[in-house]
């Protein structure tokens, strides 16, 4: 009897990476504006990750505007976290770069913020990691010498491949 033949995925799935460069700001803006234009994006958890300076806020500016959040969006680095609404979309904008209290992860509500629907970014995650769910989407920003930046998305859930896709160019 022969074994059984496996053959590759029709479709790709979670666990998907893709590499992308960006040589200025346009293409960060460039990148929040496709992936705005998802529908998955809008009950997603995103970390971002890389170092001061990289590029994190920037990018979440860009997409909150793509979204239509309008006026200032600032950094939530002494607040950890800036919320947005949008008539059809919550949307919670983490900076846990100061966080160190896990105390502060219960007395701030975070748990019922990360279990209602809507949009969650969070930039330093690895500073909450023990509290925070799976992302769906991590995007990795590493700045090259001539100052382009090298991105690496990595999808974990079906929900972050489809915004994988949805952001590629």
């Amino acid at each position: 009897m022969n074994a059984a033949v496996r053959h590759p995925p029709i479709v790709e799935s979670p666990g998907a990476e893709a590499l992308l460069l960006w040589r200025s700001e346009h293409y960060t803006q460039a990148f929040a504006q496709r992936l705005s234009l998802c529908p998955a994006l809008q009950h997603s958890f995103v970390q971002l990750h890389g170092d001061l300076g990289a590029g994190k806020t920037t990018l979440v500016r860009h997409l909150l505007h793509a979204l239509g959040v309008t006026g200032r969006i600032k950094s939530p680095t002494y607040t950890v976290v800036e919320p947005y609404e949008l008539p059809d979309l919550a949307i919670w904008h983490f900076d846990f770069y100061r966080f160190s209290d896990p105390r502060e992860w219960e007395d701030a509500g975070f748990r019922d913020i990360f279990a209602s629907p809507g949009l969650k970014i969070a930039e330093w995650p690895e500073h909450a990691a023990a509290f925070l769910p799976q992302a769906d989407l991590e995007i990795h920003i590493a700045v090259l010498a001539d100052e382009t930046r090298e991105v690496t998305l990595i999808a974990h859930t079906d929900t972050g491949y489809a915004m994988l896709q949805a952001a590629k160019p």
